[in-house]
């Protein structure tokens, strides 16, 4: 085998090229060095001490059921601090990040995410109703809407007020600040990072976010003061969010600071719902794009009852086809988490030497071939002919860092999708392609798309 990896010049212009390009082109970047230079991928120095990409399922299966402490992947996040903190999920490691996935997890997962169902559903129909008829909108923008008021209704139980309001508002501003294309940079290129005053980009997303962070302390301090006991001296959750789970969550031996609970919040609030926004986004467009897709999922949906159980919504396969064809495309993060290797490793008959960050490339994945016959085209058939493997099929990540949202996300997807298209009817304006967009660490639908609302049901 050969195991000469190729990839860019390592010299200072090529790496600002591949910084902008990284930065303003992400999808068209990858294609052209998966052209340019095969699998995997080098950026940085020739003699493996640099950032690869990799997108073949047996280098991810290596890679992802390798014991994981011979990587440091917080450390690899470090550039998301400014925006998560410092005890969020994503940048921990070892012990400390096993010890916290194992108290965040739980309520995104069985019985505590289908008591979200209605919520859902009554979120989405609420939202869309607002809409006029005949009238152009937003569409992610719209999805934003309904994903940021699910997250407030599950994790802080709130769905209306002033709290209800401040945080929407907040939120919003902190992701407009490093959301833009141009905004991404503030986060990616560190050098930007200048505070002159709220006036500047920088200054102007550290004062939001110091504004959020306080109602977020405000909000945990006023939970844990209402904090109760049962019999057995566990905590009580009067409500049934997030929040107070979370603040309730402790084992024998770890339970979660304030702070720790603010930052797992923070990462909920911005890698949960900007994310699902961006997908139902694409997933709309999508199914109008292919008509027959649109049609196909329309009949389906009519064999529910008027008022369908969530749980019958979920299991439709065809809904949950175009929501997998969906992730697949375009998934909103193209490239997973980069694992710095503690020691030296093999993979795939490559020797890569310690130091060495080894990154997951979904998207290249998702794009290849020999798994995806046409992969550019959108066919949600592809997932109800063939079952893929977690190394063939990764939008969530795969290994220890498997996004903890993974069974959440489609399960909200698929019933937003479900309400909205049962409520009404929508149309392209335009037929032209969709440009995917750099919005912060994700990829996403520019917010200047809009389609049609032609009919309320």
């Amino acid at each position: 085998m050969n195991t000469t990896l190729k990839g860019p010049p390592n010299n200072f212009f090529q790496n600002i090229q591949t910084t902008l390009n990284w930065t303003f082109r992400p999808f068209e970047f990858l294609d052209e060095c998966a052209k340019k230079y095969g699998d995997p991928i080098r950026f940085g120095g020739e003699q493996f001490t640099s950032a690869v990409y990799l997108s073949h399922p047996i280098a991810l299966e290596q890679i992802f059921t390798a014991d994981p402490n011979l990587f440091t992947i917080g450390a690899a996040n470090q550039f998301l601090e400014p925006l998560l903190g410092s005890n969020s999920l994503i940048l921990l490691d070892g012990e400390r990040h096993h010890q916290q996935r194992k108290l965040v997890t739980p309520p995104f997962h069985g019985e505590h995410m289908r008591a979200c169902g209605q919520i859902i559903c009554e979120v989405a129909k609420q939202v869309i109703s607002q809409y006029k008829v005949g009238e152009p909108f937003r569409v992610r923008f719209c999805m934003q809407d309904i994903s940021l008021q699910v997250i407030l209704r599950t994790v802080f139980g709130l769905h209306s007020g002033e709290r209800f309001h401040q945080l929407k508002q907040l939120i919003v501003a902190v992701l407009d600040a490093v959301g833009s294309t141009v905004g991404s940079g503030l986060l990616l290129i560190p050098s930007l990072q200048k505070d002159m005053g709220k006036w500047s980009p920088w200054g102007y997303f550290l004062h939001q976010k110091q504004q959020l962070d306080q109602l977020l302390y405000a909000e945990i301090q006023e939970r844990r003061n209402a904090q109760t006991y049962n019999l057995h001296g566990q905590v009580s959750s009067p409500t049934g969010d997030i929040l107070s789970q979370m603040i309730g969550a402790c084992d024998a031996a770890f339970s979660m600071s304030d702070a720790e609970v603010h930052d797992e919040i923070i990462t909920l609030l911005f890698g949960g719902h900007e994310t699902t926004a961006s997908a139902l986004t694409w997933a709309l467009y999508w199914m109008h794009r292919f008509p027959e897709v649109r049609e196909k999922l329309l009949c389906e949906l009519d064999t529910l009852p008027p008022e369908p159980d969530p749980k019958d919504i979920t299991r439709l396969p065809y809904l949950n086809a175009v929501c997998q064809e969906t992730l697949r495309i375009y998934p909103i993060i193209p490239v997973g988490f980069g694992r710095f290797l503690n020691t030296s490793l093999k993979v795939m008959g490559y020797q890569f030497q310690r130091g060495t960050a080894l990154f997951p490339a979904i998207y290249l994945t998702h794009r290849r071939e020999d798994i995806y016959p046409e992969p550019t085209h959108f066919r949600p058939e592809r997932f109800l002919e063939k079952q893929f493997s977690p190394y063939e099929y990764l939008p969530f990540g795969g290994g220890s860092r498997r996004c903890i949202g993974m069974a959440f996300a489609p399960y909200e997807m698929k019933l937003v999708l479900a309400t909205i298209l049962r409520a009404a009817e929508f149309s392209l304006i335009n037929h032209r392609p969709l440009r995917p967009v750099r919005r912060s660490v994700s990829v996403a639908p520019p917010n200047s798309f809009q389609m049609l609302l032609t009919y309320k049901k």
